[in-house]
């Protein structure tokens, strides 16, 4: 009992801190493609701008519309959210958080399907939407996939977590006779 009440802390605060890590994440870096360039200060452009040259990140490169409404998603429903779920899973016990962190965990996979396959599939030495820029070799491909796969990752695991938790499951109240 106690082994399974550690692991399941342990899980939780890996969680907390994911969803804590990604407010900063989000709010300096994710969403300069879809709010004005005036509202981040040149140095956060530059790094923006940095990484997805240094890391042939067409996404961030040359943002596609579908991307750019990924990201749309992210501002208006999941920031509100990351902070709430980082409280719930540092606070532990909380069970209310099952069925957001369920919704969540399935957007978020769902978005980063077609985010890897066009790392895995798509060429980019043709003049198509990405302009040929983005990853050429096998090697740079996997980078990008290395960098992007923890956010899909971590989802499915607490998807996995919330489905399968005996301490997350509903349990239905029944009235008294």
């Amino acid at each position: 009992m106690m082994g399974t009440l550690s692991a399941r802390r342990g899980l939780e605060w890996l969680l907390g801190l994911y969803f804590l890590s990604h407010v900063p994440i989000t709010l300096l870096l994710d969403l300069q493609t879809v709010l004005p360039r005036e509202l981040y200060p040149v140095e956060l452009r530059n790094l923006l701008t940095w990484y997805a040259k240094e890391f042939k990140d067409p996404l961030l490169q040359n943002p596609p519309t579908w991307f750019k409404s990924f990201l749309f998603c992210e501002l208006v429903f999941q920031l509100p959210f990351f902070p709430i779920a980082a409280y719930a899973f540092f606070k532990g016990g909380c069970k209310w958080i099952r069925v957001p962190a369920i919704v969540y965990s399935v957007h978020t996979m769902t978005t980063l399907i077609p985010i890897l396959s066009t790392f895995l599939f798509e060429d980019f030495s043709k003049a198509n939407g990405f302009k040929a820029q983005g990853p050429k070799t096998f090697q740079e491909r996997l980078t990008l996939i290395c960098i992007y796969a923890p956010y899909f990752l971590i989802p499915l695991m607490l998807l996995l977590f919330m489905l399968r938790s005996p301490y997350y499951k509903y349990e239905e109240k029944r009235k008294k006779k």
